[in-house]
């Protein structure tokens, strides 16, 4: 009896502890979806090695820290969260944009000559909302440039459901309901100096014209498609 009553109460333990473990980190990080050097020479291999395994990394470790004080994080996709954001402490902000927008920054970026080119539809809501394409990178370059400190650049579908440019400070997204320009990300720039400065120094500017070699199309289209099905 005794023997029995003490496994029953290992076991439980057993079972709690694991629970607990799971649910203290329920933000994982995804690997990158090519090889580190696979931008080069536009972003370099150690860049990406310290932005991805370093950096990105952090915030979410940071993130699943804040589970115990916030249970309900552990409910809620990315997504949610950035739509509560009001709810949450400034840790949660900073770590849980960090992520979000970390894991889609590497999803938007595809090896030179590999990204395919912006879809009919697409197209058509750039040179309605632009001009041109040419006209939508002029002013997202300008968003990225003039963007103080640290922070992204974005092109979003607003919520009258046309696409525009905007910047946020930080780890700030237009998902965040906290921000001033809202909308649906559909194209996004990391330009904090750890993003470019081991190539770049301080020519943001010649980083963010350069970026636009990795855009990965395929999934800015996907984003868009989505985005104005809502």
């Amino acid at each position: 009896m005794l023997k029995s009553t003490l496994l029953k109460s290992v076991s439980t333990a057993a079972l709690l502890l694991a629970s607990l473990s799971a649910f203290a980190t329920p933000f994982t990080q995804a690997p990158l979806p090519y090889a580190a050097n696979a931008l080069e020479p536009v972003i370099d291999a150690k860049t990406m090695e310290i932005h991805h395994g370093r950096h990105h990394l952090a915030y979410v470790n940071n993130l699943n820290a804040q589970v115990e004080n916030f249970p309900k994080l552990a409910e809620l996709s990315l997504e949610q969260m950035m739509q509560q954001m009001s709810s949450f402490n400034a840790a949660v902000r900073n770590n849980g944009g960090g992520h979000y927008n970390h894991q889609l920054f590497w999803q938007l970026m595809a090896p030179v000559g590999q990204g395919g080119t912006p879809s009919v539809a697409l197209t058509a809501a750039i040179e309605r909302d632009f001009g041109s394409l040419d006209a939508m990178k002029t002013a997202f370059n300008q968003a990225a440039a003039s963007r103080f400190g640290s922070g992204w650049a974005w092109v979003i579908v607003n919520t009258d459901g046309k696409l525009q440019v905007t910047s946020t400070p930080n780890q700030d997204n237009p998902l965040m309901d906290v921000v001033e320009e809202r909308g649906t990300p559909i194209l996004a720039l990391d330009v904090w100096e750890h993003a470019y400065y081991l190539a770049y120094q301080n020519r943001r500017g010649d980083y963010s014209q350069a970026w636009w070699q990795l855009v990965n199309w395929h999934k800015v289209n996907q984003l868009f498609e989505q985005a104005s099905t809502k």
